[in-house]
C-alpha cells in the first residue's frame, strides 16, 4: 500500500503536466485527455475520459509494468515515471539503465534496482539532463515537433513533489 500512495503522489504531478483534453493536429499522439492518447487507446472515448479512468490506465499500463517500486529515491521515481508516460516506458527505463551501466533492456529487475540504489552518481540530476538532451535531439531529428520542445523542457523542471 505504501507504493500505491507513492503512485498517487506521482500521478498527481503527471496529470498536472499532461493537462486535460487536447486535439492538436501536430501532436503525433493525436487526440489526448489527461495524456491518454487515442493513438494508443483507439477504442476509448478520449474526449469523455474521466480522471479516474486515466489514473487507472496509468496505474495498470505504466506504473505496474515499469516496476519502479524498489528504487529508493522517490524524486527519481517521479522523473522516470513521468518520462515513461511522455516518451514511452522502455525509453525512460533504458535511459536510466544506461546511466547506471546495466543491461538496457527496458525492464527494471533486481540488477537494475541494485545498481540504481547503490550508485554514488547524482542520478536525479543526470537523468533530468539526459531527458532534456533526448527532447532536444528529438526536436532536431523531427522539426515538426519543435513546437513542443519548450513545453517538454519546462515539464522536466516542473516534475517534482
Amino acid at each position: 500500500m505504501v507504493y500505491y500512495d507513492l503512485f498517487l503522489k506521482c500521478i498527481k504531478v503527471v496529470l498536472k503536466n499532461e493537462g486535460g483534453y487536447v486535439n492538436n493536429p501536430k501532436d503525433p499522439g493525436g487526440e489526448t485527455n489527461y495524456g491518454i492518447a487515442k493513438k494508443f487507446y483507439p477504442n476509448l472515448d478520449i474526449k469523455n475520459l474521466t480522471k479516474e479512468q486515466a489514473i487507472d490506465i496509468y496505474y495498470k499500463d505504466y506504473w505496474l509494468p515499469m516496476n519502479l517500486e524498489g528504487i529508493l529515491n522517490n524524486e527519481l521515481i517521479l522523473q522516470v515515471f513521468d518520462f515513461g508516460v511522455n516518451a514511452g516506458r522502455k525509453v525512460s527505463i533504458r535511459m536510466l539503465q544506461r546511466i547506471v551501466k546495466t543491461e538496457d533492456d527496458g525492464i527494471i529487475g533486481p540488477k537494475t534496482i541494485k545498481a540504481i540504489n547503490e550508485s554514488e552518481l547524482p542520478l536525479l540530476d543526470i537523468f533530468k539532463k539526459r531527458r532534456k538532451i533526448f527532447y532536444m535531439n528529438l526536436a532536431a531529428r523531427k522539426p515538426e515537433l519543435e513546437i513542443f520542445l519548450n513545453g517538454w523542457l519546462r515539464r522536466i523542471d516542473k516534475t517534482e513533489f
